[in-house]
Protein backbone atom coordinates (compact mmCIF):
# COMPACT_ATOMS: atom_id res chain seq x y z
CA UNK A 1 0.00 0.00 0.00
CA UNK A 2 1.25 3.50 -0.99
CA UNK A 3 1.72 5.90 1.70
CA UNK A 4 -0.69 8.15 -0.41
CA UNK A 5 -3.24 5.43 0.52
CA UNK A 6 -2.83 4.57 3.82
CA UNK A 7 -2.24 8.52 4.54
CA UNK A 8 -6.46 8.97 3.25
CA UNK A 9 -7.51 6.01 5.15
CA UNK A 10 -6.23 7.22 8.20
CA UNK A 11 -8.10 10.23 7.92
CA UNK A 12 -10.65 8.01 7.20
CA UNK A 13 -10.85 6.56 10.64
CA UNK A 14 -10.29 9.88 11.87
CA UNK A 15 -13.27 11.33 10.76
CA UNK A 16 -15.16 8.03 12.13
CA UNK A 17 -14.13 8.21 15.58
CA UNK A 18 -14.60 12.39 15.26
CA UNK A 19 -18.46 11.64 14.33
CA UNK A 20 -18.92 8.83 16.42
CA UNK A 21 -17.16 11.07 19.77
CA UNK A 22 -19.89 13.93 18.74
CA UNK A 23 -22.88 11.80 18.21
CA UNK A 24 -21.95 10.59 21.95
CA UNK A 25 -21.51 14.04 23.23
CA UNK A 26 -24.95 14.99 21.39
CA UNK A 27 -26.38 11.83 23.32
CA UNK A 28 -25.00 12.97 26.58
CA UNK A 29 -26.26 16.42 26.35
CA UNK A 30 -29.98 14.32 26.78
CA UNK A 31 -30.73 14.60 22.88
CA UNK A 32 -32.68 11.25 21.61
CA UNK A 33 -30.28 8.27 20.57
CA UNK A 34 -31.06 6.55 17.00
CA UNK A 35 -29.03 3.25 18.29
CA UNK A 36 -26.25 2.04 17.21
CA UNK A 37 -26.41 0.53 13.87
CA UNK A 38 -27.84 4.11 12.06
CA UNK A 39 -25.31 6.03 13.96
CA UNK A 40 -22.18 3.46 12.98
CA UNK A 41 -23.60 2.93 9.28
CA UNK A 42 -23.21 7.48 9.17
CA UNK A 43 -20.06 6.94 10.87
CA UNK A 44 -18.93 5.30 7.94
CA UNK A 45 -20.12 6.96 4.93
CA UNK A 46 -18.41 10.24 6.94
CA UNK A 47 -15.51 7.95 6.93
CA UNK A 48 -15.39 7.05 3.50
CA UNK A 49 -16.40 10.65 2.33
CA UNK A 50 -13.34 12.08 4.59
CA UNK A 51 -11.17 9.55 3.07
CA UNK A 52 -12.01 10.41 -0.73
CA UNK A 53 -11.31 13.88 0.29
CA UNK A 54 -8.09 13.56 1.72
CA UNK A 55 -7.00 11.27 -1.02
CA UNK A 56 -7.96 14.16 -3.76
CA UNK A 57 -6.69 16.86 -1.83
CA UNK A 58 -3.18 15.54 -0.88
CA UNK A 59 -2.60 15.24 -4.80
CA UNK A 60 -3.70 19.12 -5.36
CA UNK A 61 -2.00 20.16 -2.05
CA UNK A 62 1.15 18.62 -3.34
CA UNK A 63 1.20 19.61 -6.82
CA UNK A 64 0.88 23.35 -5.24
CA UNK A 65 4.15 22.96 -3.50
CA UNK A 66 2.52 23.31 -0.21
Amino acid sequence: MDERTKSALLWGAVGVFAFLVLYQGYVLFGNDSVGFLPAFGVALVVGAGVAAAAYVAEIRLLGRGR
